[in-house]
């Protein structure tokens, strides 16, 4: 899928958020993203269009693991209630993801987070692969930069030939701007999420050392493009930070956040 045509489902994605589409075909799958700061849940149609976009701020994932199963599921089921009753069916199957190196364990506690909120059958995927079921990237790099930690895949002739992670995210983006603002977590990722440059050289370190965790994790890949999936650095001149460290090509979408929400429902059964 070209550039353009990506950033026009991310566009068509983004005005889904709590407004229904009803012009749907065929049966609607369902997707779960588990986030650090925000659980996502997305409603596609046959095509894997979106129809139904919500979410829900809890702190009971951290680093991709479960560490309140009450109030997952609890968040889980009121989004998949919600979303039901605007769009008139009843949601039974979903797809969920984890990060790529959290271990089987945790990554069925994502799965259980689901049936626990009422989800018979439950899809689980790793970031990476479900940001580039959005993405389509044949020959390239793909990057979900979570909460707590840097998912990349390294995808050559359509095949993923790499796949691994690092700490470091969005929450530790937010731990560099609270303390130098004084402000509380909370606070810092509202103003982080404000979508201003007004703090790109305070982040600066931050970004750049997630940009080493992506050089680390590419060695033998330089000459693939780099794409960027994920919310923590959708803060404008972020992805030319990392092209200046790193010295590669960055390629960075509109409304990024959605990418891998989006990938997970065009998973699920």
């Amino acid at each position: 899928m070209s550039p353009q045509e990506v950033a026009r489902t991310l566009e068509e994605a983004h005005q889904r958020i709590r407004s229904a589409r009803t012009d749907y075909d065929g049966d609607l799958r369902t997707g779960i993203d588990l986030g650090t700061a925000t659980c996502v849940i997305t409603v596609v149609d046959a095509e894997g269009m979106p129809v139904w976009i919500d979410f829900d701020r809890t702190a009971a994932v951290r680093d991709g693991v479960v560490v309140d199963f009450a109030a997952a599921a609890a968040a889980v089921r009121k989004l998949k209630a919600t979303a039901e009753a605007e769009l008139g069916v009843e949601l039974h199957n979903a797809a969920t993801a984890f990060p790529p190196c959290i271990g089987e364990a945790d990554s069925r506690a994502c799965r259980f987070v689901l049936e626990g909120a009422g989800f018979d059958e439950v899809t689980l995927i790793d970031e990476v692969s479900a940001a580039n079921k959005t993405l389509e990237v044949t020959d390239g790099v793909v990057i979900d930069v979570g909460g707590g930690s840097t998912g990349v895949g390294v995808f050559q002739s359509g095949e993923l030939t790499a796949l691994d992670d690092r700490p470091g995210g969005g929450h530790h983006l937010d731990l560099i701007l609270a303390g130098s603002r004084g402000l509380t977590v909370a606070e810092a990722e509202e103003l982080k999420r404000a979508g201003t440059d007004d703090h790109l050289a305070i982040l600066r370190p931050g970004i750049e050392r997630i940009g080493s965790s992506i050089r680390d994790l590419t060695r033998g890949a330089e000459h693939l493009e780099l794409h960027l999936a994920g919310g923590a650095l959708m803060l404008p001149g972020a992805d030319t930070t990392i092209s200046k460290y790193l010295g590669r090509s960055v390629r960075a979408y509109p409304h990024a956040l959605l990418i891998t929400p989006l990938g997970i429902a065009r998973y699920a059964s």
